[in-house]
């Protein structure tokens, strides 16, 4: 396989299975060989605009020989389509979020384990522009983290709530961003259009580092707003980091004071001096967020594929989908807590 095309397929004709049969079929280190889906009608015309051929089921798509796969099918059925594959050593690439609950999540992470084959999660904001910059930022330890996901109601992922349909990319981001899962969680959600909450808030208190302090991070998501809004906000003892994924722009906002001038400048706080006409900005720099033109489904592809070639872990394995979606229950259940009326 390491000269040779990687023979791809997706299991899951919508909307966003669409997306990466296009981008299969377009990947020059990809062959397409087809996408599997219970509508026949809605299969092939998928493959006579982008080729290969339109299978039933998994079972049919293995006896045609393939190497990795897309699951984009609803939650429910990530877990039988993917031990399927991995039971036949077939990589997987599955769409946000890995299971509809902790049970099926852990079942597929112990399926990759002992299947030895590439999982990869697909939580795609990670390899947004904007977030790709942000990772590229050095010398933040984030101290406070603040993001709102918002947007109108597409009646797509109806099958889960908010927290595991949107919000779960924000979790995500935050363990990355933290390297812990939370020790701590307070949420509420409100129930509006069905049984599954449609908007949530929480917040979120990670374990102390090394220098005992912690990161408190607070987190909203809606699908009732009446616009789209992708905000991600962090701050730091030293850097204070802004960005609009919407819009694909930030802003870095760095302190050079130096340590004297600091404490010169507490000194005179503590001494309630006047320091009216002191100059903010001649103590930080501001900086624009240096984004790169790049498109996040083709580079997690390009990264799942190489992942495949090269045999080695991808950048979100199982275990990283598994705490994600455990994190998501434990908002869930925290809101149930707090009074929210939910299934």
């Amino acid at each position: 396989m390491k000269d040779s095309k990687i023979r791809c397929a997706v299991i899951g004709a919508g909307r966003m299975g669409r997306h990466h049969v296009r981008v299969y079929a377009q990947n020059q280190n990809a062959d397409l060989v087809g996408v599997v889906d219970v509508d026949p009608e809605v299969c092939n015309s998928i493959v006579e605009e982008w080729g290969g051929k339109a299978y039933g089921t998994v079972e049919e798509l293995l006896a045609a020989g393939v190497d990795a796969v897309t699951i984009a099918t609803p939650t429910i059925h990530h877990r039988s389509a993917a031990e399927t594959l991995l039971a036949s050593k077939v990589a997987c690439l599955i769409e946000k979020p890995l299971a509809p609950n902790v049970e099926e999540a852990r079942s597929i992470a112990d399926a990759a384990d002992a299947s030895d084959a590439v999982l990869q999660v697909g939580h795609i904001v990670r390899y947004d522009p904007v977030m790709r910059a942000i990772s590229d930022i050095s010398g933040i330890t984030p101290r406070f983290i603040e993001m709102d996901r918002v947007s109108p109601m597409t009646f797509r992922s109806v099958d889960v709530g908010v927290v595991l349909d949107m919000m779960i990319h924000d979790l995500d981001l935050l363990l990355m961003l933290t390297g812990n899962e939370p020790e701590e969680i307070h949420a509420n959600a409100v129930c509006v259009l069905g049984e599954a909450e449609d908007v949530c808030n929480a917040r979120l208190t990670f374990p102390a580092g090394d220098d005992d302090i912690r990161c408190v991070a607070n987190i909203t998501a809606s699908r009732l707003a009446l616009k789209t809004e992708r905000k991600l906000r962090i701050i730091s003892e030293d850097a204070y980091v802004s960005a609009d994924f919407v819009a694909r722009k930030g802003t870095v906002v760095r302190k050079i004071a130096n340590e004297q001038q600091l404490a010169e400048l507490r000194e005179r706080l503590k001494a309630g001096e006047d320091l009216s006409d002191l100059n903010y900005l001649e103590l930080i720099e501001i900086d624009e967020l240096k984004i790169e033109d790049g498109d996040a489904l083709e580079l997690q592809i390009d990264d799942f594929l190489s992942a495949v070639r090269e045999g080695r872990r991808p950048t979100i394995d199982a275990h990283a989908g598994f705490a994600a979606v455990r994190t998501a229950e434990r908002i869930v259940e925290s809101a149930r807590l707090a009074g929210a009326r939910m299934v």
